[in-house]
């Protein structure tokens, strides 16, 4: 895998910690919340995932935020609790 792709994954699986934890979710209240696999999470959070584009709209939906959020690579999430 690429140098750039490997920081782009860090960077959204960085987005999706954040905001699982600014939201109060556990991996595991999340997993049940977006029917995303709490192993899956796991690597998706430390950046060691790739993700199919219907995992991130699950994520989102989960987290109640836009895929964008997830995907913001110039780290300027910011969401409402």
């Amino acid at each position: 895998m690429k140098e750039k792709n490997k920081i782009r994954l860090q960077k959204i699986g960085a987005n999706l910690l954040w905001l699982r934890t600014e939201k109060g979710f556990t991996q595991e209240q999340l997993s049940y919340e977006c029917d995303v696999d709490r192993a899956k999470i796991s690597k998706i959070e430390s950046g060691q995932a790739n993700l199919l584009v219907t995992t991130l709209l699950n994520l989102a939906e989960g987290l109640g935020v836009t895929p964008e959020d997830l995907l913001d690579l110039d780290g300027k999430v910011k969401v409402k609790k």
